[in-house]
């Protein structure tokens, strides 16, 4: 059922047991042209209005050396620095022929966008936006590229598995196997099936081996580098399957999704990339309250959250996992329902007689159109103070009801921040375990704006919807945790009664209760509202975004599959790293080992008894420590910074300076 009228202007975001690291972690927490353009060349542009209410904060100049993830030009672009462009392009591939894929991908690298690339053209386009007075510098425009590989695609360009072992439970078992077969702990079920996707589920012979990302300012020099993209794709004998266009809605909805509501509001501040604030170190600079969480949470490599190893192969380091999905926006049907739903409210007498559809639709988002949380401004609609994010002073910590941000709305599911209790009468979740499952967000609006008097082209039959595409380096402990066990789960917030329900803009059907207090004001009273789907799944891939190093061996075919051990990570008792013919453990006594296939010890540091933790530190020494902290072995590989640690599938554990091996045992 259509409504009359548009929708009003926030977002759908949408020997020792064989254990892996990544399952500990998780029972812890519960065709190219030669010489396309540089990526990183001006060219002139339209002016375009303010990208929110909210003018961006200023940042001062930082030296180099405090924000070092600034100046990589290994990784790309996208996954810290994000590309942020108005315009953008997704193109599905498949090659039939390895060699010819090679080629293309070599005559790829040039064109694609380093964290260096980004960030620098990111910082100088916001001061010169904050100079004009918040409209964007018609001098500046850019073309962007990224490239995601599937496990096909890996496979393809390496010509081998790219695991040596893909344990269950763990990042590597759900890349391997893919969306689609996950597809139902998902939820993509019904009508968001894999059966009815426009890519991601193909057959084999067909699967998509890259997803290639492209955003510009301009929409003209999107085109003329999708057609550049087509033709070459044909030179390489390759086949666009897919692809998917986004853009910016225009005028009063910038910024914002189909349903109305300004979106990608509550990204992570990332350490070592985002400028600190002096009075706050741990938050974002403008930011108050928005922690800055450690890069190993987005980019494999880096120090982690809970330091925990990613237990991941070597060719992984300095990239992220990339989930991809077309998300279908029924824009008129979920604002009819939510007028239902509000009228079943307001009979009950929970909620004001004179509210309209905002004030629910609100509350299932968790934000009012223009970005305020709902917690902070229950009432009515506050827009945001300019300078000012909106987000200051939002506390979940003090609401366990759900009174003044409803338990389900959709930024609290997606994002539960403080206070969240899992297990009734246990002390709440830390910050930091609530680190380890964000998500750096990359979506962009496809198809025409609803609204139907102009046209039937505007009409509600018109495709339209969310590309939500994010990063991460734990695609289980991440996306797959948040949609599985938060967004989908109806007992999330756990031991309410009535059940919470899932969330209700992105969640499968679900009765959701809906807490106002009491008429005495002693307790809370729930009325159950029943809330359909009206967002549905079109496709989705899971990509893996290698660094600019992997992607010069992908194309001369070579991947190193070792699996990595890095600084900064932290092997405690049942933490196995897994490269198929060798498995490195330190056992429940504390000794660490290396095991064969048979599970036989082949080395060992004898220090069963007294071992707690075993570390690779900054200086290249591989430690295995007690309970104080101090060393009870070691590798005697210090005074080598920089140094790597690897467990070669042949069986071999080593420790690199370079090309030079400094330290070896091996499981023959």
């Amino acid at each position: 059922m259509a409504l009359a009228s548009p929708p009003p202007p926030g977002c759908p975001h949408t020997g020792p047991a064989r254990r892996t690291v990544v399952q500990a972690a998780a029972l812890a927490a519960a065709g190219l042209t030669t010489g396309l353009a540089s990526t990183a060349r001006a060219a002139e542009a339209p002016a375009r209005p303010a990208a929110g209410p909210a003018a961006e904060p200023a940042a001062r100049d930082t030296a180099p050396e405090a924000l070092p993830l600034r100046t990589d030009r290994n990784a790309q672009g996208d996954i810290l620095a994000g590309f942020r462009k108005d315009h953008a392009c997704f193109l599905f591939l498949h090659f039939d022929d390895a060699d010819k894929a090679r080629r293309w991908l070599t005559g790829l690298l040039p064109s694609i966008s380093t964290t260096e690339e980004v960030a620098r053209f990111n910082r100088a386009f916001s001061r010169a936006r904050r100079r004009s007075g918040g409209i964007d510098p018609a001098s500046m425009a850019t073309l962007w590229t990224g490239i995601g590989l599937t496990h096909p695609g890996l496979r393809l360009f390496a010509g081998k598995e790219p695991f040596p072992a893909a344990p269950p439970g763990s990042s590597a078992e759900a890349f391997t196997q893919g969306s689609a077969a996950r597809a139902q702990q998902l939820g993509d079920t019904g009508t968001s099936a894999p059966q009815s996707w426009l890519f991601g589920a193909e057959e084999p012979g067909r699967a998509v081996h890259v997803v290639l990302t492209l955003a510009a300012d301009q929409p003209e020099r999107l085109a003329v580098a999708v057609a550049e993209h087509h033709a070459g794709m044909a030179a390489a004998g390759g086949t666009v399957l897919f692809r998917q266009d986004g853009a910016t809605l225009p005028g009063a909805l910038r910024g914002h999704e189909h349903f109305g509501f300004l979106d990608c509001i509550s990204q992570p501040g990332v350490r070592g990339f985002d400028e600190p604030d002096p009075a706050d170190p741990a938050s974002v600079l403008g930011k108050p309250g928005s922690r800055l969480i450690p890069a190993g949470e987005f980019v494999v490599g880096p120090e982690r959250v809970n330091k925990r190893p990613p237990g991941l192969p070597a060719w992984a380091t300095g990239g992220a996992f990339q989930v991809v999905r077309r998300l279908a926006q029924d824009v008129p049907g979920w604002w009819t329902q939510v007028a239902l739903r509000l009228a079943e409210l307001q009979r009950a007498g929970a909620a004001p007689a004179d509210a309209g559809r905002e004030w629910l639709g609100a509350r299932l988002m968790g934000r009012w159109p223009g970005g305020m949380p709902v917690a902070l401004c229950p009432a009515a609609e506050e827009l945001p103070v300019p300078g000012k994010h909106p987000d200051v002073g939002l506390d979940y910590s003090q609401d366990p009801q759900g009174w003044r941000m409803p338990l389900f709305a959709h930024i609290r599911k997606g994002n539960p921040r403080d206070g969240l209790v899992l297990t009734p009468g246990r002390p709440p979740v830390t910050q930091a375990e609530l680190d380890a499952r964000r998500l750096m967000r990359r979506g962009i609006p496809y198809g025409p704006v609803y609204k139907p008097e102009l046209g039937e082209e505007h009409g509600p039959q018109a495709p339209r919807g969310l590309v939500f595409v994010c990063h991460q380096s734990d695609l289980v402990g991440q996306f797959e945790l948040v949609m599985r066990k938060w967004v989908n789960d109806p007992e999330f917030p756990a031991g309410r009664t009535p059940r919470t329900g899932c969330d209700p803009v992105i969640g499968p059907d679900s009765p959701i209760a809906f807490e106002t207090p009491s008429a005495d004001g002693t307790g809370s009273r729930a009325n159950t509202l029943y809330f359909g789907r009206f967002v549905r799944t079109e496709g989705s891939v899971y990509a893996f975004s290698p660094s600019l190093a992997v992607l010069r061996g992908l194309a001369k075919g070579e991947l190193d599959a070792s699996i990595e051990f890095h600084t900064g990570s932290v092997l405690r008792p049942g933490d196995v790293l897994d490269a198929g013919k060798a498995r490195l453990t330190l056992d429940a006594s504390g000794d660490l080992a290396l095991l064969d296939t048979a599970g036989t010890r082949t080395w060992h540091t004898y220090t069963g008894g007294v071992g707690h933790d075993a570390v690779l530190t900054q200086d290249g020494d591989l430690l295995v420590r007690d309970a104080d902290g101090a060393t009870v072995w070691s590798s005697g590989t210090g005074g080598h910074p920089g140094a790597r640690l690897l467990l070669r599938p042949a069986g071999e554990l080593v420790i690199l300076d370079g090309k030079r091996v400094l330290w070896k045992a091996s499981a023959s």
